[in-house]
């Protein structure tokens, strides 16, 4: 039986229902009328329950999914999703650059990106769906703890292995003993993607835009939670910005944030435009703090593309482009406190996994949280940002990855990330993304810098 992943109704209910209530809505009458059904919860980590529901039960999904989205929310008016509301809720928002514009990152330091973005994602592979203690007790076992390389099966107890099975889809590819080159991944995928949006359609692409780039590219076997809908919305013959809200419990998970890297590369200095570029491509799939989350993380990037901020500052400008008191604002901001307060990172992840342990381990919130809080708490040292945002154990491959991205574009040079993170990714980058499959990130580098403004890529 074909039980297709982030789809069934009966499963997108328990979703949203969860969904509703961390946004203000009131979905307790509706949750009852589900469970007195026979309805059940989503599932905690699968994307998709066992055993297919009856058909009344599925066309019931259905109907109070839609009685859901009419609910009102109390957080509405402090989390918006159109830019200009959002710009009007952020007294810091960046003000463009004035005068001569800054200095674009050199090729190799947009090589070095890539690459940090490539190693966050492999280290957290085979460990991801996997618990906190179970990432822990898989590290520990071979004394790669806290992470310094990739995990790796040699040595491990059977029955630890037993009771903590790998990734079943990534651990032919990512375990340290099995990598040759970088696997597909959706967390490189997305990148590659938006370089094509650039160079399609320019700097001023719509979200329009975004929609026939993945109808025409994007598979959709290789797409997840709220990208999946979209998709299966747009088929429906639905339009943005509706793809992202129809029917779409996933629309504040991670997804938008893990399409933002290009964004903020290509804006070298200019946080706001980069902002700008990652909601245009958030709305088609996210709203509200998954909008926020790709925002945060474009416009942190384009600050650490000049060269001359330090991870502290990257991330303080990535924060003036959020509303303060949205829930996405207090999560980074509590992270980032507790990064500062604590000199064991446990101990962070520790408060973190308590604070939101409401949240599916995929959502955007947790998530943006531990990426700052692993960026600061390890000063954007690369290895030790990455194995902090790994061993966090929510979207291990995601987290990792921005993680990487930007520890790494802090470097500067790709000579400057350890050898035994880089040469077994042996400049070989797999993807689907047609007539990138293969691609080196020496050539992504020089691809991304030809899409930064002329003006802003002169030595």
């Amino acid at each position: 039986m074909l039980r297709l992943t982030w789809v069934q109704p009966e499963d997108l209910l328990g979703h949203e229902l969860r969904q509703a209530a961390e946004d203000g809505r009131e979905p307790w009458a509706i949750a009852a009328r589900w469970k007195a059904a026979g309805g059940c919860e989503a599932p905690a980590r699968a994307g998709a329950s066992p055993q297919r529901a009856s058909r009344y039960l599925r066309l019931l999904a259905d109907d109070l999914l839609d009685e859901l989205a009419d609910l009102p929310s109390r957080s509405a008016e402090h989390e918006p999703t159109g830019l200009e509301k959002i710009r009007a809720l952020c007294p810091q928002w960046p003000s463009r650059p004035a005068g001569a514009p800054a200095q674009a990152p050199a090729p190799a330091a947009l090589e070095a990106a890539w690459l940090g973005r490539a190693v966050g994602c492999l280290l957290g592979k085979p460990v991801e769906k996997l618990p906190l203690e179970a990432v822990r007790q898989l590290a520990r076992s071979t004394g790669n703890w806290p992470l310094a390389g990739y995990f790796t099966a040699r040595g491990i107890p059977e029955p630890l292995l037993e009771a903590h099975p790998w990734n079943r889809r990534s651990a032919t590819t990512s375990l340290a003993e099995n990598i040759d080159g970088m696997p597909e991944d959706d967390d490189l995928n997305y990148p590659l993607l938006n370089l094509l949006l650039l160079q399609r359609h320019g700097r001023d692409f719509t979200t329009t835009d975004v929609a026939r780039l993945w109808l025409d590219e994007l598979p959709a076997g290789r797409t997840f939670t709220a990208e999946r809908l979209a998709l299966r919305n747009l088929l429906c013959g639905i339009e943005p910005p509706l793809t992202a809200r129809h029917r779409n419990p996933f629309r504040e998970w991670i997804g938008a944030l893990i399409r933002a890297d290009v964004h903020g590369w290509t804006n070298p200095g200019d946080p706001a435009a980069a902002a700008e570029q990652a909601h245009r491509d958030a709305t088609l799939t996210h709203t509200a703090n998954g909008v926020y989350a790709a925002m945060f993380t474009a416009a942190t990037i384009a600050t650490a593309a000049t060269g001359v901020h330090d991870v502290h500052a990257c991330l303080r400008t990535g924060l003036s482009v959020v509303p303060p008191r949205s829930r996405l604002a207090r999560a980074v901001t509590h992270a980032v406190r507790l990064a500062g307060e604590h000199p064991d990172f446990d101990t962070v992840v520790d408060e973190l996994h308590a604070a939101h342990q409401g949240h599916h381990w995929v959502h955007a919130i947790p998530n943006t949280a531990l990426i700052a809080a692993a960026l600061t708490h390890a000063n954007g040292d690369f290895t030790g940002s990455i194995g902090r945002a790994v061993s966090g154990a929510l979207d291990t491959d995601s987290a990792g990855a921005t993680a990487g991205g930007i520890a790494a574009l802090l470097t500067g040079d790709p000579a400057a990330l350890p050898d035994h993170w880089t040469a077994p990714l042996k400049n070989r980058l797999a993807t689907s993304v047609a007539g990138l499959d293969g691609v080196g990130f020496d050539t992504l580098a020089h691809l991304t810098w030809s899409l930064i403004p002329r003006e802003a890529s002169q030595p």
